[in-house]
């Protein structure tokens, strides 16, 4: 047990360490259209300058409730312990899998989704950060011209929580939806992790249960590949400089 305590203790000490030589701390918790290799968060970490530390905690597969459920949570709690002085911006987005037919996973959009989310903003607040409430990557599914947006109501709830608890709010399914519709299946399809299979009429279904940890294709129309995060990164930097001014600074504007 002192083992584990003193093992604890130096963890703490060296994240306040890392947290004091920084100006600023995001963190990122969300599920893996955030996460690292499958989703825009490291593209969206290397956007900011070094006196920012950044932190992708975002995991494939998670949802409102089993981010908290595995223990992931209690590393964004003891981030924030470490380093109360410290700017730290929580920028939290799930939706994906809380939607139903996803054993484990799945909560209910009237009254769990809500409160879980209303919970991570009050907890970041009640610690000194600052929550910032992302509403879901849209997918890239189109039904003739009309690209499908299937987590409208759970944007539509992150909105309202957003406001209840007075977090920061960025609408990225707003912005991404529009964005590719305006694009087209075709070039949506260029966002994806490798190129549309020539023998594929479309996509695996993007709602299929599979097991945490299964691969996942180079190609569907969930996930991202370099150009994808790139684009999406750019939408939630855009979005941040609005909202968080004091971020601003930190987040320089790509030359064109």
């Amino acid at each position: 047990m002192k083992i584990r305590l003193f093992a604890a203790a130096l963890f703490s000490l060296g994240l306040a360490a890392s947290a004091a030589a920084s100006e600023a701390r995001v963190i990122l918790v969300g599920d893996s259209t955030m996460a690292s290799k499958s989703g825009y968060g490291d593209a969206l970490c290397a956007r900011f300058t070094p006196q920012v530390e950044c932190i992708n905690l975002a995991r494939g597969g998670r949802s409102s409730a089993s981010f908290r459920a595995e223990g992931l949570w209690d590393q964004v709690q003891q981030l924030l312990r470490a380093a109360p002085a410290t700017p730290t911006y929580v920028l939290i987005q799930f939706g994906h899998n809380d939607q139903p037919g996803k054993p484990g996973r799945s909560t209910d959009l009237v009254t769990e989704f809500p409160a879980n989310m209303a919970r991570y903003a009050q907890e970041v607040q009640a610690l000194g950060g600052i929550p910032v409430l992302v509403t879901p990557l849209t997918r890239r599914s189109f039904k003739g011209p009309n690209l499908q947006n299937d987590l409208a109501p759970w944007a539509a709830a992150t909105r309202s929580v957003a406001g209840q608890t007075r977090a920061v709010l960025l609408d990225l399914n707003a912005s991404s939806y529009a964005a590719v519709q305006a694009m087209g299946q075709d070039e949506a399809d260029t966002l994806a992790a490798g190129p549309k299979p020539v023998a594929a009429s479309a996509p695996a279904d993007p709602n299929k249960v599979e097991p945490q940890g299964t691969p996942k294709p180079l190609f569907d129309r969930t996930h991202l590949g370099d150009k994808g995060a790139r684009l999406f990164s750019g939408m939630v930097a855009d979005a941040l400089r609005q909202a968080t001014p004091k971020l601003a600074a930190y987040l320089p504007r790509e030359a064109k």
